[in-house]
């Protein structure tokens, strides 16, 4: 999800801010300078934007150069937290932000608005700083465009993030299918998440109806909303069958995947003909008869 804040979003927010740090610090005065250190490059902007709504308010805000001079400290955003970790080991004074994405959407993409007017253009900056910390040079012809068609390509291959299984997963009654259904074979393709390098193979998908079936097809692409994604294998087969479980109530569900990882292939070990192979039993297919049925349709 993309969230684009607009300067009165960010005025919102600093006024939030500010009323949070005068309640904490009551013995804050207007007479005297409140310091604060922006954390570059977005803490200048929200600093700058702090210091004209303190104005309103009767209240002076001082930005100082140094986090140990100042009162407080100012960025745009928290994400992973890395950055006010490394702070707090210099000072430990309060830590504040417009967008905290511990209370917010963790996965949003926030861009704000000096952003928007700036030459900047958000991940397409980052994939070309990528392209320079790797030693090569963005400007050259064949990188030149680069950036956009890998932030156009991220669309595809995590689009997972934006699917919602509920309005994928469509079940029909039918009370008279009681054998295994088996989907077999599904190509799949996966991003690992540990390395951001891909992995693919087969999926096989199965479970035992219980009164309810789901087209065919859905299979398939309920494999590839838990696919698209930032993921570990294990995860995958985990998922698929706690969705089956959760919207078809069957006896049992099953899913199995066999994939190459190209952090085992392209890097480290390089072990090239390595296939991972990954399984999730529900039910049924917890019995050894049940399960031995499975895997013969698959061997088969």
């Amino acid at each position: 999800m993309k969230y684009e804040l607009t300067w009165d979003d960010v005025v919102d927010r600093v006024e939030e801010i500010l009323t949070s740090l005068l309640v904490g610090f009551p013995e804050i005065c207007p007479e005297e300078a409140i310091s604060v250190y922006p954390v570059p490059r977005g803490g200048i902007f929200a600093a700058l934007v702090m210091q004209r709504v303190a104005l309103d308010h009767g209240y002076t805000i001082e930005i100082v150069s140094s986090p140990k001079d100042s009162f407080f400290l100012i960025d745009d955003i928290i994400d992973s937290g890395k950055t006010q970790k490394q702070y707090k080991q210099i000072t430990d004074r309060p830590f504040y932000a417009l967008v905290d994405k511990n209370k917010e959407d963790q996965s949003g993409w926030y861009v704000f608005p000096w952003e928007q007017i700036s030459s900047e253009r958000g991940p397409e900056e980052n994939i070309t700083r990528i392209i320079q910390y790797i030693g090569d040079d963005p400007q050259r012809e064949g990188l030149q465009e680069t950036p956009s068609r890998v932030v156009k390509s991220y669309s595809h291959l995590y689009s997972g993030y934006d699917a919602d299984v509920n309005q994928i997963i469509k079940v029909f009654e039918d009370d008279s299918c009681k054998e295994m259904v088996v989907l077999k074979d599904i190509e799949f393709y996966s991003t690992c998440e540990h390395h951001m390098l891909p992995f693919f193979g087969k999926a096989h998908i199965a479970y035992i109806p219980d009164g309810r079936v789901m087209g065919v097809s859905k299979l398939a692409r309920l494999l590839e909303v838990y696919s698209r994604r930032l993921q570990i294998q294990e995860r995958i087969c985990q998922q698929v069958t706690s969705a089956l479980d959760a919207h078809l109530k069957p006896l049992g569900s099953a899913c199995v995947l066999h994939a190459q990882h190209f952090c085992m292939t392209s890097r480290g070990v390089q072990k090239q003909n390595s296939i991972m192979v990954t399984s999730s039993l529900t039910g049924s297919f917890l019995e050894p008869a049940v399960r031995n049925e499975f895997l013969n349709f698959i061997r088969s």
